[in-house]
C-alpha cells in the first residue's frame, strides 16, 4: 500500500525523450527486461514504474491504478477528466501542435474562414458534409464549431491519417505535427490559424490519490524537486573568473554594480592563494551564476571591471527554498 505507481509512455514520440528527460533530472529509470512493462527509479525507492501507451497512461492515472504519470497535453485535452490534475504542464520536451490541414491543391484555402466557405459549398453543391479524419474528435468538433463550421462529419482514423485525403475517405485531416514534414510529403498544408492546441509532455496525477495518500504526495514532491531543479538549472550558467581589487568587498561591489552580473544572489569572492599583488591590488577568484541567455553580455560586463581568465560551465540544478511547482500542487489540492 505504500508503493506509488508512476506510469510512463512505452512507445510513441515521447517515450524515449521521457527516459532521457528523467535521466537528466537525476531520475534514471531501470527496466530489467525490455519486454516487461515494469521498472524502478533508484533515486525514489518507493516508486514503481508502469510502461503504457500515452493514452493508457491517462486512463491508469484516472482510475487510480497509477497515482502519477507522464503523457502529452493533447491527450489530457482530449480525454481528461476531473480525476486528473495536471501537476506540471510543460516538461520542456515533446513539443507538437494539433492542426487543421487541407490538400495543397486547395490553393484558395489558407485560413479557417476559407474552410468554412468550403464546408458550405460541399453542403450546397455536393449535398454532403466535409469529411474530417482525426484521432482527436472532441477537440476537432469544438474547434470547428467555434470557427463557424457546422456541416462536417468526423471520420475515425488510426495510423497514418495524413493519407486520408489521397485515399479518398476524408477531405481534410486534424493531426499532431512536429516539423510538418509528413504533411508536406502527403501534399497537405496546415491552415494559418488552424492550430487547435500547442502540446508538450506534462506530469499528471490522480487528484483523490494525492489527497488521501501521503506517500503519493511525498513521491510527487521528490519528483518535482528534481524536475524543477533541473529545468531551472538549464537556464543558468556558472562563470568563474580571476580579478584584482583592494578587498573581497571591493570586488563584490564592482561585479554587482551591473544588474546583469549580480547573478542569482551576487558573486562569491575568495582570495587566490599565493598570487602576488599588483598595482590594482590583490588577486581574487569570483564565482557568479547568470542566466545562460545573457552569458556573453555578462562576460563583456565582467571584462569591463577587470575580470580575466573566465570559464563558464552549465548549471545542472538550481534548487530554490522550495519546489515552486510542488507549492502550486499543494494549493491546487487545497
Amino acid at each position: 500500500m505504500n508503493r506509488v505507481m508512476f506510469a510512463l509512455p512505452s512507445k510513441g514520440a515521447i517515450a524515449e525523450p521521457t527516459m532521457s528527460f528523467l535521466q537528466d533530472c537525476g531520475l534514471r529509470v531501470d527496466k530489467p527486461n525490455p519486454r516487461q512493462y515494469i521498472g524502478t527509479i533508484p533515486a525514489i525507492p518507493t516508486i514503481d514504474v508502469l510502461f503504457q501507451r500515452v493514452i493508457d497512461v491517462l486512463y491508469k492515472v484516472a482510475d487510480g491504478t497509477a497515482k502519477l504519470g507522464i503523457t502529452g497535453l493533447d491527450v489530457i485535452a482530449e480525454y481528461g477528466s476531473e480525476d486528473i490534475i495536471v501537476i506540471h504542464d510543460n516538461l520542456n520536451y515533446g513539443h507538437c501542435k494539433l492542426v487543421v490541414a487541407v490538400p495543397e491543391a486547395w490553393i484558395d484555402v489558407e485560413n479557417m474562414i476559407d474552410l468554412a466557405e468550403v464546408a458550405l459549398d460541399f453542403r450546397e453543391a455536393k449535398m454532403r458534409n466535409l469529411k474530417v479524419a482525426t484521432t482527436y474528435p472532441n477537440q476537432t468538433r469544438e474547434f470547428l464549431h467555434r470557427n463557424g463550421i457546422h456541416h462536417f462529419s468526423i471520420v475515425a482514423a488510426e495510423g497514418a491519417i495524413e493519407a486520408a485525403p489521397t485515399i479518398g475517405y476524408a477531405d481534410i485531416v486534424v493531426d499532431l505535427v512536429q516539423t510538418g514534414t509528413t504533411l508536406r510529403e502527403n501534399h497537405l498544408k496546415p491552415l494559418l490559424d488552424g492550430v487547435i492546441i500547442n502540446s508538450q509532455a506534462c506530469l499528471i496525477g490522480n487528484r483523490r490519490m494525492l489527497k488521501e495518500h501521503p506517500e503519493a504526495l511525498q513521491a510527487a514532491r521528490i519528483l518535482l524537486e528534481h524536475i524543477d531543479g533541473a529545468l531551472l538549472g538549464k537556464t543558468y550558467t556558472q562563470i568563474t573568473m580571476n580579478i584584482t581589487g583592494i578587498s573581497a568587498e571591493d570586488i563584490g561591489r564592482k561585479i554587482a554594480a551591473n544588474p546583469l552580473t549580480r547573478g542569482l544572489q551576487g558573486p562569491t569572492v575568495a582570495p587566490i592563494f599565493g598570487a602576488e599583488k599588483n598595482d590594482s591590488g590583490q588577486w581574487f577568484t569570483a564565482t557568479l551564476i547568470v542566466p545562460g541567455k545573457l552569458l556573453l553580455t555578462a562576460i563583456e560586463s565582467l571584462r569591463a571591471v577587470g575580470a580575466t581568465h573566465m570559464s563558464a560551465v552549465p548549471v545542472r540544478y538550481v534548487f530554490l527554498h522550495e519546489s515552486p511547482t510542488f507549492a502550486q500542487l499543494q494549493a491546487a489540492l487545497g
